[in-house]
């Protein structure tokens, strides 16, 4: 499929392998460790870790000749990966937290809890349903041009209940 969204997924989609991402954000570069941090069987944990590496998220560096051992260290796709990682957990926190956050992204400097938001770039503005849309892209074949026209041919659906407060 043409869509990021779907090919993202199909590199990505599973659980375990996000949470072999979130891990490595940690600094956890051994099999061993992400095994005893994800209580994962042995066998899952090297197909998942042989498919990011395939995949280009994660890179084999051997630390050990006898026996061969090797670290996973995340490549420049797999630093990219970190912001949806990082919306994943305060989408959790906002939805799926009714007793509170078990993990909090902090200001290192501050102590204070960040609420991660996505903004453009090049204006620092928020993206936002009502002033941004999807576009075909160069690369677009004719269905996804056709998918996206019918999407972006439907109104803005308004927000029934204002953004909270985090003041």
């Amino acid at each position: 499929m043409q869509c990021p969204i779907a090919q993202a997924l199909d590199r990505i989609g599973d659980g375990w392998s996000m949470l072999i991402l979130r891990d490595a954000f940690y600094g956890l570069t051994r099999f061993d460790d992400f095994q005893t941090s994800l209580g994962i069987a042995p066998n899952i944990l090297s197909r998942r870790l042989a498919m990011l590496v395939e995949m280009g998220m994660l890179e084999r560096r051997r630390y050990s000749n006898h026996p061969v051992r090797h670290d996973y260290v995340l490549t420049e796709c797999g630093r990219d990966f970190r912001p949806v990682l990082l919306a994943m957990m305060a989408w959790g926190n906002r939805h799926f937290s009714p007793e509170g956050h078990a993990i909090e992204l902090v200001d290192r400097q501050t102590g204070q809890v960040v609420e991660p938001m996505f903004v453009d770039r090049h204006t620092g503005e928020p993206i936002t349903r009502e002033r941004h849309q999807m576009r075909a892209g160069p690369a677009a074949d004719e269905r996804m041009r056709a998918r996206i026209a019918f999407r972006n041919s439907r109104p803005v659906p308004s927000d029934p209940t204002p953004p909270e407060s985090t003041s």
